[in-house]
């Protein structure tokens, strides 16, 4: 241990010795809280209330305790009720890590410790002020055991749960976002903040205002996650035919290995080069030059053929990046994304940017048409909006740098209950994978011998197999938990720790599910209750400890503990058999980029001070260490001159591995520091956009806010006749009565000067006029529609106008986006250059809102129909793009408003593409088109 790590480590444990005086004050409170009853107990939930001030007498104002002040007691009275309601009792450990989620930070447990558990202390204290905590975990099946399981402890304190799932809708939804406590996953409570930033009316919001999440495996969530958006999205253009004409083109190419080779001489000169490191892929000149040939054109590079750029990239990234069996798998004519830091399959999800379409296009199955954005934000901004967050995991430390300076969070290393046991062996190293992988398969051979259980971690679906072809070969008897073989997942799991079992799973596929040595009883019970035909809903009563006169389900827990018993009483026999074997022995098939992840791995063995076995398996010819494992790990082990079977343990090797994932988390934090950089700058304009939404929704008179809009087109209009000249009588009044006149045809013959009266005007009288003017149209307005009525029409206008402008600005952006990386070679910060112009175009968006709205509300009439109808239905939410081919028709026929006796159709929603504003004019005139054809519209 180096002389920082020494001082980290020192600091670690003050921070753990100034929480333990407050845990002392807690367990004083232990003897006084046995002592009350079930409801005395109950009642302290009331009382803590009270003193709160969440509950009050009328007219009381206090002064009221914090949530600091009473943590100590109602710690100690969410412990006991652990006691009473789940059979379970806080450990002094759990308490330290309960203390560290109340204060906003996170909490690093070893696996087996308990972390579940420990999310009630903080959030019960938390929900005691009424305004909702949110527990999120990465699952629907962990958030609804979760809320079922710690859900007796909140009910017998008094406080109500709530779980959001997928299949949770309507006002159920909305039920469960406004009780004490909501469990839920990451992307559920995120869609559903996008989504309540789509609604027309406020009775149809579903959440509360974000006040506390505590995020339960908080690296996976709020880091592994954090490069990809939410999106929520709707129909966009069918291109399915320049996907599979661009993958058809592709496979006519050959790479370019010149670069590879030391002396260049040895290499293909082809069409297109790769680098696997930065993951990149590109046509070089000759390829550009085939391009041209194949698609009958002049100039690849010609901003006319930028669309074809598009589909070729994407098809090239498809085509030589992305692995099938590794990226992605095929399953019934399906493209599914396979999680890198899981392994689990990603259903609904789609690659973004067209990638997805030109992975469909490669293995020839139906290529969906691409989508328009709604509504979208990533995982780092929406979680930065909480007032309080704070998150638990068992492998935190390694990027407590990323969560200070993203999330201001940061982590403290909980002491364990009982002291690791487990052995953490030196990295073996062979020089080719052959020799690695028949390394791994007698090293599991020669633990089955004795009956010691095995968890090979793999990092792909295709070694999971490799390495379960080569066990059956052995005659070695396993299972395999993989993205192709999840159905079974808990019982896999729940079976990993018997003795003789061998498990194969790719990367974490399982985590949040304890392996027991020995065996889960509890699992074996529940499965025997499901054989006997017990009802889930019996199930779980014959769990739990809530009482009841109902005689079935006295008789279902009566038989749930007698099989518990049983299977207990068998499985402590063995679970003392396998301990004595040495415990869990885990086998990495090699070392993932995040030293996290191997941290995860490892800490499946030696839960609660139970022995086990790590150790990783590494070859020079896996990626890491091709790629990132530099010269000096090459030299260490040709010096040596290993055989093919042969292996290096040594420290100094393990050492160069782990500076070289140390190269890569720096790599990957600077990406996703770059994408916050970017989502930054949207999620100021968002904020913005949904502030004036909320404003709508929440039935502000809006008449002054319209005013406020005249005011400032009546400025837009003004200046730039006024700055010509400093004497009245040189302005030209008819392009100012020509502008008032296009806001509304009303204004005509209303305002004019005389020359006499405008020689004596100044530019602040002839404002005033002009405001009256308008004033004075709008009074008339109303009257002729009815005060009430042209209320509803302003906000049903407002929300129209708001939504329409935002999604064609999110598809601007993100074409901003797609493009600003160029600005790099002409020594520009993209991420400045973004920025800049994100706020002129962002400007710009407002200049049309204030416009179309000021417009639309001055020539509406009595006909205008007040029905607030959202912009698009059938959206689909995703983390990259949609997964619905078929969406739902447009919504009505649109708003009709009566103009002069015209009827002007407003749609609802576009079937066709937009041409926005600032996009390139289609005459071809090379100007914007709001600067050229899009001026007559």
């Amino acid at each position: 241990m180096g002389l920082a790590e020494k001082i980290f480590g020192d600091l670690n444990k003050r921070e753990v010795k100034k929480i333990e005086k407050i845990v002392d004050v807690i367990e004083s409170y232990d003897e006084q809280m046995q002592a009350l009853s079930d409801d005395e107990l109950r009642a302290k939930t009331i009382e803590f209330k009270k003193r709160l001030g969440t509950i009050r007498e009328e007219g009381e104002e206090g002064p009221f305790e914090t949530v600091d002040d009473i943590l100590p007691e109602a710690f100690a009275v969410c412990r006991e009720g652990a006691v009473r309601s789940l059979g379970m009792k806080h450990f002094r450990v759990q308490l330290i890590g309960g203390v560290v989620l109340h204060q906003g930070r996170i909490a690093e447990m070893k696996t087996g410790e308990g972390k579940t558990l420990v999310a009630t202390l903080a959030a019960y204290l938390n929900a005691l002020t009424g305004k909702g905590v949110h527990v999120v975990t990465v699952n629907d099946y962990l958030a609804k055991r979760d809320a079922d399981w710690m859900g007796k402890l909140y009910t017998f304190l008094g406080l109500t749960v709530g779980c959001v799932i997928n299949s949770l809708k309507g006002y159920d939804r909305k039920d469960a976002y406004q009780a004490d406590i909501t469990y839920g996953t990451n992307n559920e409570f995120g869609f559903d903040y996008l989504r309540d930033n789509m609604v027309t009316y406020e009775e149809e919001l579903t959440q509360r205002e974000l006040n506390f999440a505590i995020v339960d495996e908080v690296d996976s969530i709020l880091i592994d996650e954090a490069r990809t958006p939410l999106i929520i999205s709707g129909k966009g253009v069918d291109s399915s035919d320049m996907y599979r004409t661009a993958n058809t083109f592709v496979h006519t190419l050959v790479r370019d290995t010149t670069s590879e080779e030391e002396d260049g001489e040895n290499g293909i000169h082809g069409d297109y080069t790769v680098d696997e490191k930065d993951k990149q892929v590109a046509l070089n000149e000759t390829g550009v030059k085939a391009a041209e040939t194949y698609f009958g054109i002049e100039n690849f590079s010609d901003p006319d053929n930028m669309e074809l750029n598009h589909y070729v990239n994407q098809a090239l990234h498809a085509n030589y990046l992305m692995k099938r069996d590794v990226d992605y798998i095929v399953k019934d004519g399906e493209i599914l994304i396979v999680d890198e830091f899981t392994g689990r399959l990603m259903y609904g999800r789609r690659f973004s940017n067209g990638l997805h379409q030109a992975i469909e296009a490669k293995e020839g199955v139906s290529v969906r048409s691409e989508s328009k954005t709604l509504a979208t934000i990533t995982l780092q901004n929406y979680f930065r909006m909480y007032n309080k967050l704070s998150g638990m995991t068992g492998t935190a430390k390694t990027e407590e740098d990323e969560f200070r300076d993203i999330y201001n969070m940061d982590v403290v290393v909980i002491p364990t209950n009982k002291p690791i046991a487990r052995q953490d062996l030196d990295d073996a190293v062979y020089a080719h994978q052959p020799g690695k992988y028949k390394a791994i398969v007698d090293r599991v051979a020669e633990a089955n011998a004795t009956g010691q259980p095995v968890l090979v971690g793999t990092i792909s679906i295709e070694i999971s197999e490799l390495i379960s072809d080569m066990l059956k070969k052995r005659g070695i008897k396993h299972s395999v938990l993989n993205a192709k073989h999840h159905e079974k997942e808990a019982e896999i799991v729940a079976e990993a720790g018997r003795k003789g079992a061998v498990t194969i799973a790719t990367n974490m596929a399982g985590r949040g599910t304890d392996i027991i040595l020995g065996g889960n009883a509890d699992f074996e019970a529940r499965q025997e209750m499901k054989k006997l035909e017990y009802t889930p809903e019996q199930i779980d009563f014959a769990t739990g400890f809530e009482k009841s006169t109902d005689d079935e389900l006295n008789s279902a827990r009566s038989k749930y503990h007698e099989l518990l018993e049983s299977f207990a009483a068998e499985r402590k026999e063995e679970q003392e058999e396998v301990r004595q074997l040495g415990g869990l022995c885990i086998i990495g098939t090699e070392r993932h980029e995040s030293r996290r992840i191997d941290n995860q791995l490892r800490g499946r063995s030696g839960r609660q001070g139970d022995p086990g076995e790590t150790q990783f398996f590494i070859s020079l010819e896996d990626d890491l260490m091709r790629l990132f494992g530099g010269e000096r790990m090459q030299r260490i082990v040709q010096s040596v001159g290993l055989g093919d079977d042969e292996a290096i343990e040594a420290k100094v090797l393990s050492r160069s591995i782990e500076n070289a994932q140390k190269k890569i988390e720096g790599k990957n934090f600077g990406i996703r520091k770059y994408v916050l950089q970017y989502d930054d700058v949207m999620n100021r304009q968002r904020s913005q956009i949904y502030e004036q939404r909320k404003m709508v929704l929440d039935g502000e008179n809006l008449r002054d806010y319209i005013m406020g809009m005249v005011d400032e087109l009546v400025n837009a209009i003004i200046a730039p006749v006024t700055m010509n000249s400093r004497f009245s009588e040189d302005w030209d009044m008819d392009d100012i009565y020509e502008g008032c006149e296009q806001i509304t045809p009303a204004f005509r013959d209303r305002l004019n000067y005389t020359e006499e009266e405008q020689r004596e005007l100044d530019e602040e009288q002839l404002r005033e006029d002009i405001n009256r003017v308008f004033e004075q149209i709008y009074e008339e307005k109303e009257a002729e529609v009815g005060i009430e009525h042209m209320r509803e029409v302003e906000r049903m206008i407002m929300l129209r106008v708001v939504d329409n402008r935002w999604m064609d600005h999110i598809d601007a952006m993100e074409q901003l986006k797609n493009g600003i990386g160029l600005r790099g070679y002409g020594q520009q910060d993209p991420a400045v250059a973004y920025a800049k112009e994100g706020f002129d175009m962002f400007g710009e968006m407002i200049a049309d809102i204030r416009e179309e709205t000021v417009k639309y509300c001055f020539n509406v009439s009595v006909e205008t129909r007040t029905e607030r109808r959202a912009v698009s239905i059938g959206e689909v939410e995703s983390k990259e793009e949609y997964h619905d081919e078929e969406l739902a028709a447009a919504r009505g026929n649109g708003q009709q408003y009566q103009t002069n006796g015209e009827q002007v159709q407003v749609p609802v929603h576009r079937t066709e593409p937009k041409i926005g504003r600032n996009d390139p004019c289609p005459c071809g005139s090379g100007k914007k088109y709001k600067n050229c054809c899009g001026k007559f519209k």
